[in-house]
């Protein structure tokens, strides 16, 4: 016992540097939430008038409306489209071709996640430009020049075109962490179900789609998070518009924080993305404790 007392001294470094980034940020946020404060001066307490003005704004409500679909980009079809693809990697490529060859194409998957934001948003502005963007030159080329469009400038589009690019950012990471939750499913399953006659799609439902439950859990719940705090590429790509069209609660209350100097609303929207975050984590560590439980 007076071992691990004398261990605990290491995490000190580690407890102080939470409480001074994490915890004492996010309390001071909490309680700037029932103020009024322009970020000059003393804020002035106004109780919850910050959140009873959250609920009667529209811009709000749409930014949370415009979040539901970048998740379904973010995280649904990332994990989905990732655990398909993780599975032809490791149980197709490796066998047909080499282990090299899955995982050069892992990497090439993976690259965008480690591309700063600012460059991919930036030449994503390039390639969806309307007068000189790849894009539009590829269909006028092709004869299709009347399927060219304002990508980003035009707000029936704005938004799909944003989820299109995020489907591609988020991609690379559910397949690196389906490829490692692949690499511990003892190998004799997967000859026994070849020996047995199963076919690849067979052994993906019957074996993979089991077997790797636990990191689908992990998977999801980190790329809802992501989604849910997306800011730097819609900061990038869009500055919220065209008309609000790819308006998202960290970038609405990033307005109200520096552009209109309203610290104390700005804080109460982040205060309330905070506490969905921290539900939502709950939720999902719930429901994979109970499908382990299960196994």
């Amino acid at each position: 016992m007076a071992g691990r007392r004398g261990y605990a001294i290491y995490l000190l470094p580690g407890v102080i540097l939470s409480l001074v980034v994490i915890v004492v940020p996010l309390l001071m946020t909490v309680y700037i939430s029932f103020t009024r404060w322009t970020g000059v001066g003393r804020p002035t307490w106004i109780g919850l008038d910050n959140y009873t003005r959250l609920i009667q704004d529209e811009r709000f409500w749409a930014s949370f409306g415009h979040i539901l679909q970048l998740i379904f980009a973010m995280a649904v079809v990332p994990t989905l489209l990732g655990l398909v693809l993780a599975a032809v990697l490791f149980d197709y490529i490796a066998k047909q071709f080499n282990n090299r060859w899955a995982s050069v194409l892992r990497s090439g998957f993976y690259v965008p996640q480690v591309i700063p934001v600012a460059v991919t948003g930036i030449v994503w502005g390039w390639i969806l430009h309307p007068d000189y963007g790849a894009l539009n030159r590829i269909l006028d080329t092709v004869g299709l020049n009347a399927l060219a469009r304002n990508w980003l400038g035009d707000p029936g589009y704005a938004l799909w075109s944003v989820m299109a690019i995020m489907v591609w950012v988020q991609l690379g990471y559910p397949i690196v962490i389906f490829m490692s939750g692949l690499q511990r499913i003892d190998p004799e399953l997967y000859e026994a179900a070849d020996l047995d006659g199963a076919s690849w799609w067979q052994r993906f439902r019957k074996i993979t789609v089991h077997l790797v439950r636990p990191e689908f859990y992990v998977v999801l719940v980190t790329t809802t998070i992501a989604a849910l705090k997306i800011f730097g590429q819609i900061f990038v790509l869009t500055g919220g518009g065209p008309s609000n069209a790819t308006l998202v609660p960290s970038y609405f209350a990033y307005q109200n924080f520096f552009e209109k100097a309203q610290v104390g609303y700005g804080s109460a929207i982040s205060t309330v993305l905070t506490v969905i975050i921290i539900v939502l984590a709950f939720v999902f560590l719930r429901l994979q404790n109970r499908s382990e439980a299960g196994r």
